[in-house]
């Protein structure tokens, strides 16, 4: 049984050597251990720094390409190196190496395909209190649109089975946290949660300038991947909103017209003809959009075996 333990890192020459000192060197159940550093176009030493600790696989950018590409080339060359379980830490030393045991083991177990690294989010010392409050309300919206139990849904602390990492394609530009669980849960691979502690990180995040930059790019790339995965969903219930707001105005013109002051009213009748004709458009796509997500699963299907049948050829 292979451990990698991946580290997308960003200009992390300083605290690079900590984070990997704090790994375990040993697992029960696990033979091999070995790290792997995704170095996202840094312009210190980060890459040298990693060759100098031991490092065993450097992927390199040439270019900064963001945490979501940074983690998605992880999971590729962590599969192509025979990893059979795959741990996603950061390279700041905000998780503790002593969870990684802990982390793995619903996988080892056969409980889980995934498995989430919850922060006790109030009592991490280096989030403010509107930073604390916007992590809860994000993790319960993921929640509540992917159907999971996870109380930290950004949390970058994770381990995924060899299956599970097969089976993710991440797209987003921004973030893979986000992303990852909804795709999850609609592939119906069995995520687990563990609550953890964390270190304190003394550095601004380098993910996002500002906190309502964060909210704007989550939201959106939230709303592109529920689109993506529910799209009759989604659809069908904007357009149901639509038509529901024009039956309300042409009844509502109906009621004048049949008391005789229809002749004041005929906007109403005019505005909801053309939020019928909105909400009946957003059906027809709710049914397009359908017959899309269902190609895009046959092509998701397609490349996991693609993927297969290439790993097993190495």
């Amino acid at each position: 049984m292979k451990l990698i333990i991946q580290i997308p890192c960003l200009n992390e020459g300083e605290t690079l050597p900590q984070t990997l000192k704090d790994l375990p060197q040993s697992i029960e159940g696990i033979d091999i251990i070995e790290v792997l550093i995704i170095d996202d176009g840094s312009t210190d030493n980060t890459a040298e720094v990693a060759r100098q600790n031991g490092v065993h696989h450097i992927v390199r950018f040439t270019k900064n390409k963001g945490l979501a590409k940074a983690f998605h080339a992880g999971l590729d060359a962590s599969l192509k190196a025979g990893a059979d379980i795959i741990v996603n830490t950061d390279a700041d030393n905000q998780y503790k190496g002593e969870d990684v045991p802990r982390l793995i083991q619903p996988i080892l177990e056969g409980k889980a395909d995934i498995v989430i690294g919850n922060r006790d989010i109030e009592n991490v010392e280096q989030f403010s209190f509107i930073k604390k409050r916007l992590q809860r309300l994000g993790s319960a919206f993921v929640r509540n649109l992917s159907g999971s139990n996870i109380a930290d849904a950004t949390t970058g602390f994770r381990a995924y089975g060899r299956e599970a990492a097969l089976r993710l394609n991440i797209i987003s530009d921004y973030t893979y946290t986000l992303e990852s669980i909804i795709q999850a849960e609609h592939k119906e691979l069995a995520i687990s949660n563990i609550t953890i502690l964390t270190n304190f990180v003394n550095r601004p995040s380098r993910l996002f300038k500002s906190i309502p930059e964060y909210i704007k790019r989550s939201i959106v790339t939230i709303t592109r991947i529920y689109a993506m995965y529910n799209p009759f969903r989604l659809f069908i219930r904007l357009g149901a909103v639509f038509v529901m707001v024009a039956i309300v105005l042409g009844g509502r013109f109906i009621y004048f017209f049949l008391i005789g002051q229809g002749g004041g009213k005929i906007q109403s009748l005019i505005l909801a003809a053309v939020l019928f004709i909105i909400g009946f458009q957003l059906g027809v796509f709710a049914l397009i959009a359908d017959l899309i997500s269902a190609n895009r699963r046959l092509i998701e299907d397609s490349l996991l075996r693609v993927k297969k049948i290439e790993l097993s050829s190495k």
